[in-house]
């Protein structure tokens, strides 16, 4: 599972079986993981993660939308 970014606790990433799903990031804290679709950003799964916290990821993803989106592409061709 690549890592694409880390900032703050928070590690962003794909795992290699992705490619058959749209575009899309995992992120993991702790014994946490959340999952965000990139196109157009939404949350998928929580994964325990409170609802300022998924809030707090979501404006990291929007900043970086385009760098996620150009490694997914990089990685998975699609």
């Amino acid at each position: 599972m690549p890592t694409i970014h880390r900032e703050g606790p928070y590690r962003f990433h794909f795992y290699v079986s992705d490619w058959q799903e749209p575009p899309h990031v995992h992120v993991e804290r702790d014994n946490l993981e959340a999952k965000f679709w990139l196109s157009p950003i939404s949350l998928q799964s929580a994964g325990g993660f409170r609802p300022v916290e998924v809030n707090r990821i979501r404006r990291i993803i929007e900043q970086r939308v385009e760098d996620f989106l150009g490694e997914w592409h990089d990685r998975f061709g699609s």
